[in-house]
């Protein structure tokens, strides 16, 4: 069994990917073809939380979306990266530039181009409606559903651990 609270103790960043993490992965689209997403306001307020705690937040998305960027910059998430093919290589570019190591990395993502970057991260996790592959190469699934406040499920994870640690 592994130790939930040591892995988490460790962590400083926590990398999202988008579409079934932060939303329930459903595309809407409006008549003149713009993508709309819906983000959970709970998800938000515990990333919110976690940047205030000093662990920082990162969205990692294959999609090209202008909803992902505005919602990055409402939350006051610094590294948004949109239309990304390869995942790894841009989440070890910002390791180096934050001089962090893969293990100090928490991430989740829900399907098989999240695979390579779960299977790199100290603490890989995913969302409870994710795909079984991903879900037998993470150390934590959430009890909710993705964009149904599986993310904040995981901030108040690694937020007990920042409260842990101050009162230690």
């Amino acid at each position: 069994m592994i130790n939930t609270e040591l892995h988490l103790s460790q962590i400083k960043l926590l990398a999202l990917d988008v579409d079934g993490s932060l939303t329930d992965g459903g595309l809407y689209y409006t008549e003149g073809g713009e993508v709309c997403k819906k983000f959970n306001v709970k998800d938000g307020k515990g990333i919110a939380l976690l940047i205030q705690s000093g662990i920082e937040v990162a969205i990692i998305s294959a999609n090209d979306s202008n909803a992902t960027k505005h919602r990055a910059k409402k939350l006051g998430i610094k590294n948004c990266f949109i239309d990304v093919q390869d995942k790894l290589t841009v989440l070890n570019s910002l390791c180096q530039k934050l001089d962090l190591s893969l293990s100090q990395v928490a991430y989740m993502g829900d399907d098989l181009n999240d695979l390579p970057v779960l299977k790199a991260v100290g603490f890989p996790m995913t969302v409870a409606d994710a795909i079984p592959q991903n879900k037998r190469h993470c150390v934590y699934v959430t009890e909710q559903s993705g964009g149904q406040g599986a993310v904040r499920e995981v901030c108040n994870l690694l937020l007990n651990c920042v409260v842990q640690k101050a009162i230690a």
